[in-house]
């Protein structure tokens, strides 16, 4: 079958004729299939491949004497400056949650945070700027708990002072043991 159709283009139209019959040079590139014995090798190796179960991740409440800022506490004036704009948001006032906008010192304790990241950055958390550096570093682990948050799981290390590093994964994650940090072994958790 043979035929052919125009195309307009800006510089006019162009007439494009085909033809059902293979031209000389798609003959020269036609490939092989090929043998089925391969095709079979290829599958066993993509199902062993993709069959692999991951290793297990064990984690550990981090040391905080190794922990660091990753960003600085916000000024005071950057506080009042975000208190105006968090506030004025009418819906906040409806929502049952402004409470903190009744003064500036309730605003000043929830968003007066910095982040912080343990020393192999698996753990990171948003401790008060009212707390020293030193009592961060100082800080001793109590519990550690996981929980599955929408399609992630928090592995959440709390610390005296109230103080939460939080692992997030989407790994399936369980505490080993009881989930008490008297004991190193206690405070673990197994994520697969």
């Amino acid at each position: 079958m043979t035929g052919e159709f125009s195309v307009r283009t800006r510089s006019g139209d162009v007439r494009i004729r085909y033809a059902d019959t293979p031209s000389p040079i798609m003959e020269d590139r036609t490939m092989p299939l090929p043998r089925l014995s391969t095709l079979v090798r290829l599958a066993a190796v993509l199902v062993a491949i993709t069959a692999v179960p991951a290793e297990a991740q064990a984690l550990a409440c981090p040391d905080l004497a190794a922990a660091k800022p990753v960003g600085a506490c916000p000024t005071d004036a950057e506080l009042r400056y975000t208190f105006i704009g968090y506030c004025s948001d009418n819906a906040r006032m409806y929502d049952g949650k402004g409470e903190v906008c009744d003064d500036f010192a309730a605003y000043r304790r929830l968003k007066n945070v910095a982040l912080w990241e343990s020393a192999d950055g698996a753990f990171d958390a948003y401790p008060s700027c009212e707390l020293a550096p030193d009592a961060i570093r100082g800080a001793k682990a109590m519990r550690i708990s996981a929980s599955k948050r929408g399609t992630l799981t928090q592995v959440v290390c709390e610390y005296a002072g109230g103080i939460r590093f939080i692992h997030r994964t989407k790994a399936a994650c369980r505490v080993d043991g009881a989930g008490r940090c008297e004991a190193p072994e206690g405070c673990r958790a197994v994520c697969e």
